[in-house]
Protein backbone atom coordinates (compact mmCIF):
# COMPACT_ATOMS: atom_id res chain seq x y z
CA UNK A 1 0.00 0.00 0.00
CA UNK A 2 3.25 2.68 0.70
CA UNK A 3 4.06 1.70 -2.89
CA UNK A 4 1.36 2.04 -4.48
CA UNK A 5 0.61 5.63 -2.70
CA UNK A 6 4.09 7.01 -2.87
CA UNK A 7 3.47 6.59 -6.89
CA UNK A 8 0.38 8.12 -6.60
CA UNK A 9 2.33 11.29 -5.14
CA UNK A 10 5.51 11.24 -6.78
CA UNK A 11 3.93 12.60 -10.38
CA UNK A 12 2.54 15.37 -8.00
CA UNK A 13 5.49 16.56 -6.19
CA UNK A 14 7.57 16.55 -9.56
CA UNK A 15 4.55 19.20 -11.24
CA UNK A 16 4.63 21.22 -8.46
CA UNK A 17 8.49 21.55 -8.04
CA UNK A 18 8.80 22.29 -11.26
CA UNK A 19 6.23 25.10 -10.55
CA UNK A 20 8.35 26.67 -7.95
CA UNK A 21 11.18 26.34 -10.26
CA UNK A 22 9.28 28.38 -12.72
CA UNK A 23 7.99 30.63 -10.55
CA UNK A 24 11.35 30.89 -9.21
CA UNK A 25 13.43 31.38 -12.11
CA UNK A 26 10.98 34.10 -13.04
CA UNK A 27 11.25 35.74 -9.68
CA UNK A 28 15.21 35.51 -10.07
CA UNK A 29 15.40 36.78 -13.68
CA UNK A 30 17.24 33.24 -14.23
CA UNK A 31 14.49 32.36 -17.09
CA UNK A 32 16.30 35.29 -19.56
CA UNK A 33 19.77 32.97 -19.23
CA UNK A 34 18.01 29.63 -19.25
CA UNK A 35 15.13 29.84 -22.00
CA UNK A 36 15.09 26.30 -23.02
CA UNK A 37 15.41 24.58 -19.18
CA UNK A 38 12.35 27.37 -17.93
CA UNK A 39 10.20 26.14 -21.60
CA UNK A 40 10.90 22.71 -20.55
CA UNK A 41 9.73 23.04 -16.84
CA UNK A 42 6.61 25.12 -18.00
CA UNK A 43 5.41 22.21 -20.40
CA UNK A 44 6.63 19.61 -17.66
CA UNK A 45 4.16 21.28 -15.27
CA UNK A 46 0.99 21.59 -17.69
CA UNK A 47 1.63 18.17 -18.86
CA UNK A 48 1.86 16.46 -15.76
CA UNK A 49 -0.71 18.79 -14.12
CA UNK A 50 -3.09 17.25 -16.46
CA UNK A 51 -2.15 13.95 -16.51
CA UNK A 52 -3.34 13.92 -12.54
CA UNK A 53 -6.57 14.04 -13.62
CA UNK A 54 -6.73 11.73 -16.45
CA UNK A 55 -7.04 7.77 -16.34
CA UNK A 56 -4.10 5.67 -17.66
CA UNK A 57 -6.35 3.56 -19.38
CA UNK A 58 -8.56 6.47 -20.89
CA UNK A 59 -7.53 7.18 -24.96
CA UNK A 60 -7.18 11.27 -23.48
CA UNK A 61 -3.94 9.78 -21.52
CA UNK A 62 -2.43 8.59 -25.34
CA UNK A 63 -3.16 11.54 -26.39
CA UNK A 64 -1.12 13.48 -23.65
CA UNK A 65 1.70 10.83 -23.92
CA UNK A 66 1.83 11.68 -27.91
CA UNK A 67 2.03 15.19 -27.19
CA UNK A 68 4.76 14.81 -24.24
CA UNK A 69 7.05 13.56 -27.55
CA UNK A 70 7.76 16.72 -27.86
CA UNK A 71 9.70 16.90 -25.47
CA UNK A 72 12.43 15.38 -27.27
CA UNK A 73 13.16 18.74 -28.96
CA UNK A 74 13.14 19.96 -25.37
CA UNK A 75 15.94 17.51 -24.39
CA UNK A 76 18.10 18.06 -27.00
CA UNK A 77 17.21 22.19 -26.88
CA UNK A 78 18.35 21.89 -23.18
CA UNK A 79 21.74 20.04 -24.19
CA UNK A 80 22.96 22.62 -27.01
CA UNK A 81 21.71 25.71 -24.21
CA UNK A 82 23.86 24.06 -21.44
CA UNK A 83 26.96 23.45 -24.37
CA UNK A 84 26.67 26.74 -25.54
CA UNK A 85 26.67 28.33 -21.88
CA UNK A 86 29.82 26.36 -21.32
CA UNK A 87 31.58 27.28 -24.10
CA UNK A 88 30.13 30.81 -24.84
CA UNK A 89 33.70 32.00 -24.68
CA UNK A 90 34.58 29.95 -27.68
CA UNK A 91 31.92 29.89 -30.49
CA UNK A 92 34.46 28.55 -32.70
CA UNK A 93 34.42 24.77 -30.63
CA UNK A 94 30.92 25.28 -29.94
CA UNK A 95 30.10 25.31 -33.71
CA UNK A 96 31.89 22.11 -34.32
CA UNK A 97 30.28 20.13 -31.59
CA UNK A 98 27.25 21.67 -32.43
CA UNK A 99 27.53 20.09 -35.96
CA UNK A 100 29.00 16.81 -34.81
CA UNK A 101 25.83 16.99 -32.29
CA UNK A 102 23.09 17.18 -35.48
CA UNK A 103 24.98 14.30 -37.36
CA UNK A 104 24.83 11.85 -34.29
CA UNK A 105 21.51 12.78 -33.39
CA UNK A 106 20.57 11.80 -37.14
CA UNK A 107 23.00 8.99 -37.43
CA UNK A 108 21.22 7.26 -34.22
CA UNK A 109 17.45 8.19 -35.38
CA UNK A 110 17.87 6.83 -38.79
CA UNK A 111 19.43 3.60 -37.28
CA UNK A 112 16.59 3.16 -34.34
CA UNK A 113 13.81 3.47 -37.21
CA UNK A 114 15.80 0.99 -39.08
CA UNK A 115 16.31 -1.34 -36.76
CA UNK A 116 11.98 -1.38 -36.13
CA UNK A 117 11.15 -2.02 -39.82
CA UNK A 118 11.43 -5.76 -39.47
CA UNK A 119 8.58 -5.27 -36.63
CA UNK A 120 6.39 -2.71 -38.80
CA UNK A 121 3.78 -5.26 -40.36
CA UNK A 122 0.75 -4.04 -42.71
CA UNK A 123 -1.72 -5.78 -39.96
CA UNK A 124 -0.29 -3.78 -37.09
CA UNK A 125 -2.92 -1.28 -35.71
CA UNK A 126 -1.76 2.45 -36.71
CA UNK A 127 -1.51 3.45 -33.03
CA UNK A 128 0.98 1.04 -32.25
CA UNK A 129 3.17 1.70 -35.82
CA UNK A 130 2.93 5.08 -34.20
CA UNK A 131 3.87 4.31 -30.85
CA UNK A 132 6.93 1.54 -32.59
CA UNK A 133 8.40 4.64 -33.96
CA UNK A 134 7.91 7.27 -31.81
CA UNK A 135 9.63 4.62 -29.74
CA UNK A 136 12.56 4.21 -31.36
CA UNK A 137 13.03 7.67 -32.62
CA UNK A 138 13.27 8.26 -28.73
CA UNK A 139 16.31 5.78 -28.24
CA UNK A 140 17.90 7.43 -30.78
CA UNK A 141 17.78 10.35 -29.64
CA UNK A 142 18.15 9.57 -26.05
CA UNK A 143 21.04 7.92 -26.98
CA UNK A 144 22.98 10.50 -29.02
CA UNK A 145 22.17 13.09 -25.96
CA UNK A 146 23.42 10.60 -23.29
CA UNK A 147 26.85 10.46 -25.19
CA UNK A 148 26.88 14.12 -25.24
CA UNK A 149 26.31 15.03 -21.86
CA UNK A 150 28.98 12.43 -21.17
CA UNK A 151 31.43 14.46 -23.13
CA UNK A 152 30.28 17.40 -21.81
CA UNK A 153 30.56 16.59 -18.05
CA UNK A 154 34.33 15.19 -19.53
CA UNK A 155 35.00 19.06 -20.65
CA UNK A 156 33.41 20.33 -17.91
CA UNK A 157 35.42 18.67 -15.31
CA UNK A 158 38.49 19.67 -16.94
CA UNK A 159 37.44 23.05 -18.77
CA UNK A 160 39.91 25.65 -16.95
CA UNK A 161 38.23 28.69 -17.09
CA UNK A 162 35.79 29.46 -14.14
CA UNK A 163 31.97 28.69 -14.95
CA UNK A 164 28.96 30.44 -13.12
CA UNK A 165 28.12 28.13 -10.25
CA UNK A 166 24.72 28.09 -11.79
CA UNK A 167 25.50 26.24 -14.82
CA UNK A 168 27.91 23.68 -12.86
CA UNK A 169 25.26 22.91 -10.87
CA UNK A 170 22.23 23.00 -14.17
CA UNK A 171 24.78 20.51 -16.51
CA UNK A 172 25.53 18.01 -13.39
CA UNK A 173 21.61 17.57 -12.27
CA UNK A 174 20.48 17.57 -15.85
CA UNK A 175 23.29 15.08 -16.66
CA UNK A 176 22.08 12.75 -13.42
CA UNK A 177 17.89 13.50 -14.74
CA UNK A 178 18.59 12.38 -18.34
CA UNK A 179 20.89 9.32 -17.62
CA UNK A 180 18.70 8.16 -15.14
CA UNK A 181 15.95 8.23 -17.62
CA UNK A 182 17.77 6.50 -20.31
CA UNK A 183 19.03 3.82 -17.52
CA UNK A 184 15.56 3.05 -17.04
CA UNK A 185 14.46 2.68 -20.60
CA UNK A 186 17.36 0.03 -20.48
CA UNK A 187 16.32 -1.28 -17.63
CA UNK A 188 12.56 -1.55 -18.93
CA UNK A 189 13.92 -3.51 -21.71
CA UNK A 190 15.43 -6.19 -20.37
CA UNK A 191 13.48 -6.82 -17.42
CA UNK A 192 10.44 -6.50 -19.08
CA UNK A 193 6.75 -5.83 -17.33
CA UNK A 194 8.00 -7.93 -14.24
CA UNK A 195 9.35 -4.76 -12.42
CA UNK A 196 7.63 -2.20 -14.28
CA UNK A 197 6.48 -0.78 -11.45
CA UNK A 198 9.08 -0.59 -9.45
CA UNK A 199 11.50 1.00 -12.28
CA UNK A 200 8.44 3.66 -12.85
CA UNK A 201 8.46 4.49 -9.09
CA UNK A 202 12.05 4.45 -9.07
CA UNK A 203 12.38 6.97 -12.14
CA UNK A 204 9.36 8.95 -10.82
CA UNK A 205 11.37 9.15 -7.63
CA UNK A 206 14.85 10.47 -9.33
CA UNK A 207 12.85 12.85 -11.31
CA UNK A 208 11.30 14.06 -8.75
CA UNK A 209 14.86 14.68 -6.36
CA UNK A 210 16.07 16.39 -9.34
CA UNK A 211 13.63 18.56 -9.67
CA UNK A 212 14.06 19.82 -5.88
CA UNK A 213 17.88 20.19 -6.40
CA UNK A 214 17.59 22.71 -9.37
CA UNK A 215 14.69 24.52 -6.80
CA UNK A 216 16.59 24.54 -4.43
CA UNK A 217 20.60 25.16 -5.19
CA UNK A 218 19.36 27.48 -8.42
CA UNK A 219 20.01 30.85 -7.09
CA UNK A 220 20.90 34.24 -8.40
CA UNK A 221 24.35 34.54 -6.66
CA UNK A 222 24.81 30.93 -8.14
CA UNK A 223 25.67 33.45 -11.90
CA UNK A 224 28.51 35.70 -9.83
CA UNK A 225 29.93 33.07 -7.80
CA UNK A 226 32.21 30.96 -10.32
CA UNK A 227 33.67 27.88 -9.76
CA UNK A 228 37.25 26.93 -10.45
CA UNK A 229 38.41 22.94 -10.39
CA UNK A 230 40.68 22.66 -7.21
CA UNK A 231 43.13 20.20 -9.13
CA UNK A 232 43.89 22.07 -11.56
CA UNK A 233 47.08 24.25 -11.13
CA UNK A 234 47.50 27.74 -12.01
CA UNK A 235 50.34 26.71 -14.75
CA UNK A 236 48.62 23.77 -16.58
CA UNK A 237 45.02 26.46 -15.99
CA UNK A 238 46.84 28.93 -18.46
CA UNK A 239 48.26 25.71 -21.00
CA UNK A 240 45.07 24.48 -21.10
CA UNK A 241 43.49 28.49 -22.01
CA UNK A 242 46.24 28.66 -24.48
CA UNK A 243 45.06 25.35 -26.43
CA UNK A 244 41.75 26.19 -26.26
CA UNK A 245 42.04 30.15 -27.26
CA UNK A 246 43.86 28.65 -30.03
CA UNK A 247 41.79 26.09 -31.23
CA UNK A 248 38.88 28.23 -31.44
CA UNK A 249 41.24 31.00 -33.08
CA UNK A 250 41.49 28.54 -35.77
CA UNK A 251 38.16 26.85 -36.18
CA UNK A 252 36.80 30.62 -36.24
CA UNK A 253 38.98 31.73 -38.86
CA UNK A 254 38.11 28.29 -41.07
CA UNK A 255 34.06 29.15 -40.56
CA UNK A 256 34.68 32.31 -42.48
CA UNK A 257 36.54 31.03 -45.25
Amino acid sequence: MAGVALVAYLPAVSALGSILIVLKLLKTGLYLRYRVFFTYLVFQAVCLSIALFIPPASKWYFYLWVFTQLSWLLYIGMVFELYGLILERHKGIYSLGRWAMYAGLLVSVTISALALLPRITPQMPQRSKFMGYALAGERGVDFSLAIFLLLMMFLLSWYAVPLARNVVVHATIYTVFFLSSEMGLILKTVLGKRNLDALNTGLMAMSSACTLAWFFLLSRNGEEVRVRQPWIGPEQEERILYQLDALNATLLKAGRK
